[in-house]
């Protein structure tokens, strides 16, 4: 066994035994005791959308800088669904089971109001710029929870890490590299090259373009999921059986699927969740602090809406694997072919759809990352960051692109895990100037 399969085997122990104990725990913990405390606010805001969205809509508290708060929302949505909405959560059915699903339901709708607390918490304690715009999020948030001086530091490291999203960065040029049959290098160039151009823009050009891409995207892939449930709706009772049934008892081995505990699939249910709709890990709130509100809670409450349409998304892509009955089956699929492979079922054409589907949806993404990256390497030095950050997109990018997909998605996993661990325990020092209104 190489240097480098030893590493991420040992990559793989630790993010095993962390989302099966520790941030299993913290997610449900954090989110139940702000759900309790605010008295089940994310349902009670959901159920007044209407309210949310007027205020936002009023110019009155609203700043001479910063972006919409709209378009922010998009932004927000950008960032998080993508290819871990179709890709990732699928091998949390692959390895946790039908169950798993239970669970990134219950590490969602706590998770909301982890969201609008880090959200909450980047706005009123952002900084003016000299770009027209806001600095804020973790970084800042964390210098007023915590003296030590270095903690704020870390966090923006593990951010910056975090910011290079090579795990959806690696399927899209796989994708579009075997569809197309074109050049890798000449692929992880091109998209480098887009990837940079945006984020150069900051946050502003990054919800313009958010803002044209995600509304079309979402609304034309849960059309698709849902005439796929449709076709299969008389399976819909029997899966939806088994989701519940093996969420608190596990499942058995099945076909290709090896079986699992409840504890797999729990594990597997809220490491996803916590991926796919970034709880906790600080990124939203990097992005959010730019709003022209000037009301924290107006824009934080906009996060409970977009981790909403993200549970909307994941459930899709679970559903269609498990309805059409692929993730038991044999030959074993990539985790990146099991969607199309199901929509392909009732979909013409659909190996080219999805790489088109895969660029705009993982593009988003890594974009939305990345700008957050850039801006919390200026955090970490105005005059050098952003520079050598840029350096380090580009070897990362490049570096991980020939790696497995199912190794390099430990690196985000883990460095998600460490950088909620830093938040939550920011969130939890300052949970009183958080105001649920």
């Amino acid at each position: 066994m190489s240097a480098t399969d030893q590493f991420f085997n040992l990559l793989m122990v630790v993010d095993d035994f962390f989302w099966g104990h520790i941030g299993f725990s913290i997610v449900v913990i954090m989110g139940l005791y702000f759900t309790i405390t605010s008295r089940f606010f994310q349902f009670r805001t959901l159920f007044n959308f209407k309210k949310t969205f007027q205020e936002l809509h009023c110019s009155k508290g609203h700043d001479d800088q910063g972006v919409n708060p709209i378009r922010l929302y998009f932004a927000s949505v950008g960032g998080m669904i993508g290819l871990g909405n179709v890709v990732g959560v699928v091998t949390a059915i692959l390895i946790g089971g039908p169950g798993a699903m239970v669970w990134l339901w219950i590490a969602s709708i706590f998770g909301m109001l982890i969201k609008y607390a880090e959200i909450y918490l980047g706005v009123k304690f952002r900084v003016k710029n000299d770009r027209g715009g806001y600095d804020g999020g973790p970084m800042y948030y964390l210098q007023q929870a915590f003296s030590l001086k270095a903690i704020p530091f870390v966090s923006a490291i593990l951010l910056c890490i975090y910011g290079v999203e090579v795990y959806q960065f690696v399927i899209i040029t796989d994708t579009l590299t075997n569809t197309f049959d074109l050049n890798k290098i000449t692929v992880i160039g091109s998209l480098i090259a887009l990837v940079i151009y945006t984020a150069l823009g900051g946050v502003n050009r990054l919800a313009k373009v958010c803002a044209v891409l995600m509304p079309g995207f979402m609304i034309l892939y849960i059309v698709m999921c849902l005439y796929v449930v449709g076709v299969n709706f008389g399976n819909l009772g029997s899966v939806l059986t088994v989701v519940f049934e093996s969420a608190f008892s596990g499942h058995a081995a099945l076909g290709a699927f090896a079986g699992s505990t409840m504890i797999l699939a729990a594990q597997n249910g809220i490491a996803r969740a916590v991926y796919s709709g970034d709880i906790g890990i600080g990124y939203d709130s990097t992005i959010q602090c730019e709003t022209k509100t000037v009301h924290p809670e107006r824009q934080a409450r906009l996060a409970i809406f977009a981790l909403l349409s993200d549970i909307i998304v994941c459930t899709m892509s679970m559903i269609v694997v498990l309805i059409t009955g692929l993730w038991h089956k044999t030959p074993v699929l990539l985790p990146s072919e099991y969607v199309a492979t199901a929509l392909s079922l009732h979909f013409p054409y659909m190996t080219y759809f999805m790489a088109v589907f895969f660029f705009i949806a993982g593009f988003t993404t890594i974009i939305a990352f990345f700008t957050v990256g850039m801006k919390c390497a200026r955090f970490i030095s105005a005059q050098w960051g952003e520079k050598i950050y840029l350096l380090y997109g580009i070897f990362a990018f490049s570096f991980f692109s020939f790696f497995d997909q199912s190794k390099v998605i430990l690196i985000m996993s883990l460095s998600g895990g460490l950088l909620m661990l830093l938040n939550l325990a920011g969130i939890a020092k300052l949970r009183k100037h958080i105001e649920f209104k």
